[in-house]
């Protein structure tokens, strides 16, 4: 079985995961940050950041090169044991490039939530794209 837990862990790691999605079309980053633990580890296609500030640092640089962004996420997994559990996020972004160029990558999270005194939080994600198709 892909889900196993207490249904209200999974329905609020659920919600981490949809908090997140929404951020990134809003391009919020306080609320994208707000996901994060304090001492989360962001692995996106070999660069390894830690810490909330570096990772929010990241992302506002990776952001900054796509005029218009589109996130969707599927959710494929979600192993909870205790305050820590695991997951799998399948995504598939809408990206307009600066020189109007569009990409479509199909990606995978792998996660590693963690119960914090706010609650569910990303304590690991580590993206890889699994196919990515261009249009000029």
């Amino acid at each position: 079985m892909s889900f196993t837990g207490p249904l209200e862990d999974q329905i609020a790691i659920r919600a981490l995961i949809d908090s997140y999605t929404d951020a990134v079309f809003r391009r919020d980053a306080n609320a994208w940050g707000a996901t994060w633990a304090d001492d989360a580890q962001w692995g996106l296609m070999g660069t390894q950041v830690r810490g909330r500030e570096a990772i929010v640092a990241l992302w506002l640089q990776a952001m900054s090169g796509f005029p218009f962004v589109a996130f969707f996420a599927q959710v494929g997994s979600i192993a909870i044991d205790g305050d820590r559990a695991t997951g799998r996020v399948y995504t598939h972004e809408f990206l307009e490039l600066a020189d109007g160029s569009i990409s479509h990558p199909i990606g995978l999270y792998n996660d590693i939530y963690a119960r914090t005194a706010d609650g569910w939080r990303f304590a690991e994600r580590h993206f890889s794209i699994l196919r990515e198709t261009h249009k000029p």
